[in-house]
């Protein structure tokens, strides 16, 4: 067997007896993987993914905890105290004011019209704010989309302002008193301010969702800000139907004596 391998650059090979050197070896683990920054940043991001995800995971887990445990405690209490009958559907709708159902009728109607509204002036605006520094004409045309998303807050106030001047005084006190027509009154005041609410909730993340990939879009190519303008005014239609169906749920709306 010969020991003298001559001049290599490489690690020297183990030579069989026949002369024939062996394959080299295997590269190491590490140079599998890649660099062992690119490695550390990628742990770093799925360690940073991990840990919001159990932040969420906490937070939806704590108030399934809560809501359930409130009715285990109502729902025992009732039990020793013998307020079982309680429970009936029937009579907390009768026990409660129609003055009340109206009220969160109006309130939901405005306020989650609001949030819907500035949801998407968030998600919008801030993309326009961001494709402005790459392409400064942008700023200008891309406000349409903020005008859309602050038009469903405005449908909100409409329908506000509506289901308020519907509502008028009575003086029943007891459910036979105050009658059917004032209990239909009270629950579609609330089912038209839940429906023009939840429409324009809905209706203001969609536009501004639609809204930032048009500012986007433009920034890169002017000629796609029409196409996916014409999107957006459909995504903003949504609203008005639910404004359309509130309306429908009040029009035969008489509250008073």
């Amino acid at each position: 067997v010969r020991h003298d391998v001559g001049h290599v650059t490489g690690p020297p090979h183990v030579t069989s007896r026949r002369g024939v050197a062996a394959p080299p070896p295997p590269p190491a683990r590490a140079q599998l993987r890649g660099d062992g920054g690119d490695r550390g940043r990628f742990e770093g991001e799925g360690e940073r993914k991990l840990r919001k995800m159990n932040g969420y995971t906490l937070l939806y887990t704590g108030v399934t905890v809560a809501f359930w445990s409130t009715i285990l405690v109502v729902g025992i209490c009732y039990t020793i105290f013998d307020l079982g009958f309680r429970f009936d559907i029937g009579w907390f709708l009768t026990e409660t004011s129609p003055f009340m159902w109206a009220n969160l009728g109006i309130g939901l109607a405005i306020s989650l019209s609001v949030v819907g509204a500035a949801w998407g002036i968030y998600i919008t605006g801030s993309s326009i704010l961001g494709g402005g520094v790459k392409a400064p004409r942008i700023k200008t045309k891309n406000l349409v989309s903020i005008i859309f998303c602050e038009a469903v807050a405005i449908y909100g106030i409409i329908m506000a302002i509506v289901i308020s001047n519907m509502v008028e005084p009575f003086s029943g006190t007891t459910p036979q008193t105050i009658g059917a027509r004032n209990y239909q009154a009270g629950f579609s005041m609330f089912g038209a301010g839940l429906t023009v609410g939840f429409s324009n909730l809905f209706c203001g993340i969609c536009v501004g969702i639609v809204g930032s990939g048009a500012a986007l879009a433009d920034a890169q190519n002017a000629s796609l800000f029409v196409k996916i303008l014409i999107v957006e005014i459909f995504g903003s239609a949504i609203g008005l139907f639910g404004v359309i169906v509130a309306i429908l749920q009040t029009s035969k709306v008489k509250m008073g004596d």
